[in-house]
């Protein structure tokens, strides 16, 4: 085994220093890119809901969900390939780290191939399956169809971005994801504004931009000189690491598609309230990812720290880490909790300002915003439990607290009350019911024990 001698210059690993300082140093550029991202998604939504109209608004946020569902497996695979890498140079293994990207990379392709096909041929059908409303059925395959096209570009970057974020050098990919976003909401003004291409122009747009990002990440990691240096002509799908990356991603994917999937069955009870409804909970939605993005970068944050410092038998700053991050999620999500419950209406107006889709954004937040503490509480605990390479747990918790439960909620509550209170309140029920059981958990299990899990 090739070991790392020196500390290259853009790795940065967190196996020393102020705990506090390595943790917000290497989260604040996830947070940045991850809200960037967002960023760019919402004015996709604000310019189509401004320059079309409501059912465009209605057809673009209805397709949030399956492409959620589309991408979650991959981005399930992208954490594995991550927490990998960050073993492997927390014990200073180079052939290891090697092995590791060219594996990810691989994978990323063929995946991404994958569920590009899938998107493109079953479009139609998802949506209505889903209960999509005729008067935006025609909008939203245009929308989904023409994304997924581009679904195989945002997979690899989300693999690039991992390793980047593995090694520490998450200002890396936030450079690229920013130079995506200005190009994005760029060409969605030039697209849907000036030439009026429709809602195909926002997809076209987001297509351009995620495939500009993915380019220039894979270019970094072919110049790089470092221990995750990417050469184009060593790309293939190791066996053993393609497993080994699979047996801690898997968990992780499953769970985005079955929680995407239990968002898909929401989406549908939503849709059956009419277009001006999917219109305010599309609009709230991309005001939510301005709290869980964030939380789920703090996430990622301290499943990288747990890698490298469990890799290196640190068992003592990975506690203190977990506290730490806790501490910032908590407070994190109550200062925004409290600014959108407060500024809901005028934000929500951003998108549309057709009254109706207006107060349903509205009647959304008032189950939402109060208890999204409950988020920060679940999502750090299970992201580090994660690093040590234990995905099955923290992934069996979410998935029944925030999947199980919620299509039984969907089968057996909703049509007794049949009301959009009801369809709502179900979140805040299922974050509580995960944040205590991670809770539980991560204070009786036996997860955390010294072991060099990286040789």
């Amino acid at each position: 085994m090739k070991r790392i001698t020196e500390k290259k210059k853009s790795t940065t690993l967190m196996i020393e220093g102020n705990i506090g300082k390595c943790l917000i140093t290497f989260a604040i550029p996830l947070i940045i890119g991850n809200l960037l991202q967002q960023m760019y998604n919402t004015v996709d939504s604000i310019v189509v809901g401004n320059y079309i109209d409501s059912y465009a608004l209605a057809a673009v946020g209805s397709s949030t969900s399956l492409i959620s569902l589309l991408i979650g497996f991959s981005q399930g695979i992208s954490v594995g390939a991550g927490v990998v890498v960050s073993l492997f140079l927390g014990a200073k293994d180079r052939d290891g780290v090697q092995t590791a990207v060219h594996t990810a990379v691989a994978l990323s392709l063929i995946v991404g191939a994958f569920l590009s096909a899938i998107g493109v041929i079953l479009t139609p059908t998802l949506l209505r399956w889903m209960k999509t409303p005729s008067e935006v059925m025609d909008l939203s395959v245009k929308y989904l169809r023409y994304y997924s096209f581009g679904l195989v570009f945002s997979i690899m970057y989300n693999m690039t971005a991992g390793i980047l974020n593995a090694a520490g050098n998450s200002k890396r990919s936030l450079f690229y994801l920013a130079i995506a976003s200005v190009t994005n909401i760029m060409l969605d003004i030039v697209f849907i504004k000036i030439f009026g291409f429709g809602v195909e122009g926002a997809a076209i747009a987001t297509d351009i931009s995620q495939a500009l990002s993915s380019t220039l990440a894979l270019l970094y990691l072919a110049r790089s000189k470092d221990e995750y240096h990417l050469s184009f002509r060593k790309i293939r799908a190791d066996k053993n690491m393609s497993i080994r990356i699979t047996k801690v991603g898997l968990p992780a994917g499953v769970q985005n598609m079955v929680i995407s999937f239990s968002n898909v069955l929401i989406q549908s009870s939503v849709n059956a309230f009419g277009s001006f409804a999917m219109a305010g909970f599309a609009s709230y939605m991309k005001i939510d990812g301005f709290n869980i993005l964030p939380v789920s970068s703090l996430s990622m944050a301290i499943t990288t720290f747990v890698g490298q410092n469990y890799g290196a038998n640190r068992i003592d700053r990975v506690k203190k880490g977990i506290w730490v991050t806790l501490f910032m999620a908590l407070i994190y999500t109550a200062l925004t909790g409290f600014f959108i419950y407060f500024f809901a209406r005028d934000m929500v107006s951003l998108f549309s300002d057709n009254k109706e889709v207006i107060d349903y954004g509205v009647l959304v937040s008032r189950y939402f915003a109060p208890f999204y503490f409950l988020l920060g509480i679940m999502h750090p605990l299970a992201g580090s439990v994660r690093g040590t390479g234990r995905s099955i747990p923290p992934t069996i918790i979410i998935l029944f607290a925030l999947c199980i439960f919620r299509i039984l909620w969907i089968q057996f509550i909703i049509p007794l009350f049949n009301t959009l209170d009801a369809v709502f309140i179900q979140y805040p029920i299922s974050w509580a019911l995960g944040a205590i059981m991670m809770v539980v958990y991560t204070l009786k299990a036996k997860w955390l024990v010294p072991a060099n899990n990286a040789e």
